[in-house]
């Protein structure tokens, strides 16, 4: 949890206004103002989302934020998609119990890791301008159902060979819930945990490879991590990356979480009768004074709009994209994006709906050579501007100022 003691904030008012700013920057909206899904969706007709209730009585909950996480879940899946995504933010009261709130942020639609790297790039971009300098950035794989099946069967036999350790209270639960056992065993500091089954042991190799595309994302965005095989949570809720960040107590040094997340796909599955990526972070700060936040006043049709869409051409462009919109965003420049999209062409098309006057474009020669294309679109002249360039060469130019359609 956020201690705001250890930030530059007064109050949770104001982490939270900062924290929906940088979300918001970065394509967010609040879930409760995303009107919800028709009967059809892109044109195929939509199954029904499950109710809470149901599906709730058949997970088997490892964390605590997990029974949280169902509510928001299922308003993401009845959420209309624009684009093929939904980037949503969400304020709810911690799960704990605790004097606190929990803002949590999901993508849901994008199949691929760049949902993880978005999610932790923008949490490290708020605990960052909370004034949180030392954090700890920690990730583990649990990987898909067949994968975790296996991992599971071997935590639960190891279980069983160190039940006389484990406390009576916790001993049923071993047997029908290896996970959430192991889970409650970490949390107490258990000295059979550090020795039990690690998850990526298990991974297979494509998914191995689809792990490495996602730690490329934060070695490229100049993000340190650490594997960690005690960060886990319920197969029934999570598959593939796992992760969460942290800050070293001041006073006992013991790592406190300040967030935590990762792909919920099974669970978003359940939901939608049907499979279904999602992934979630949830930042939790505790309370204290006001904790009504301001909120800039949302842009709407026909009101001012970023003039820029950044476009991706390639898979490294893709990975060299974060480093590019957070300098654009710590210099105040908007700009629109479509990272979950993989073809330039639907890229395209979102920028002329949006009606922007310029287009960055970073392809695999760009990305390479540490270059952007900046076009403007009456014209179709375009300039090749080295990234330490960019923010300076906008301003200039006066192309970051936001345009009215």
């Amino acid at each position: 949890m956020i201690r705001l003691k250890d930030t530059q904030h007064a109050n949770t008012a104001a982490f939270l206004s900062s924290a929906i700013r940088i979300a918001e920057y970065y394509g967010f909206s609040p879930l409760e103002e995303i009107p919800r899904a028709g009967p059809m969706s892109l044109g195929v007709a939509r199954r029904a989302v499950m109710p809470l209730s149901k599906v709730e009585s058949e997970i088997s909950f490892a964390r605590r934020e997990e029974r949280a996480l169902l509510s928001s879940a299922r308003k993401c899946l009845i959420s209309e998609q624009k684009d093929g995504a939904v980037l949503a933010w969400r304020v709810i009261p911690n799960a704990a119990g605790l004097p606190a709130i929990t803002f949590e942020l999901h993508i849901v639609g994008p199949g691929s890791a760049i949902s993880e790297a978005l999610l932790i790039v923008v949490t490290n971009a708020i605990a960052e301008e909370s004034g949180i300098k030392e954090r700890v950035l920690s990730v583990n794989n649990i990987g898909s159902t067949d994968s975790s099946n296996r991992y599971v069967r071997d935590v639960g036999l190891y279980l069983r060979k160190h039940i006389e350790s484990i406390s009576t209270t916790l001993r049923p639960r071993a047997a029908t819930d290896p996970l959430g056992t192991l889970v409650q065993l970490i949390e107490r500091g258990h000295p059979a945990a550090p020795r039990a089954p690690q998850a990526m042991e298990y991974l297979t190799e494509e998914e191995r490879r689809r792990f490495w595309a996602f730690l490329e994302y934060l070695e490229m965005f100049g993000l340190p991590y650490e594997l960690n095989a005690h960060i886990l949570g319920s197969r029934d809720c999570w598959s593939h990356s796992l992760f969460e960040i942290s800050t070293p107590d001041s006073e006992s040094g013991a790592h406190m979480q300040i967030a935590f997340g990762g792909r919920y796909d099974p669970l978003a599955s359940r939901f939608a009768q049907s499979p279904t990526s999602a992934a979630v972070v949830s930042i939790t700060c505790e309370i204290r004074g006001k904790t009504r936040p301001k909120r800039e006043v949302q842009k709407r049709e026909g009101e001012a709009q970023p003039a820029i869409y950044f476009a991706h051409l390639g898979d490294e462009a893709r990975r060299r994209a974060l480093g590019v919109l957070e300098s654009l965003r710590r210099a105040t420049i908007p700009v629109h994006q479509g990272l979950w999209y993989e073809r330039i062409a639907e890229q395209m098309y979102a920028a002329r709906k949006l009606s922007v006057p310029y287009i960055l474009i970073m392809g695999h020669k760009e990305a390479m050579e540490g270059t952007i294309l900046v076009r403007e679109v009456a014209t179709n002249s375009q300039d090749a501007i080295p990234l330490p360039e960019l923010p300076n060469y906008l301003r200039r130019r006066r192309i970051g100022a936001a345009v009215h359609l």
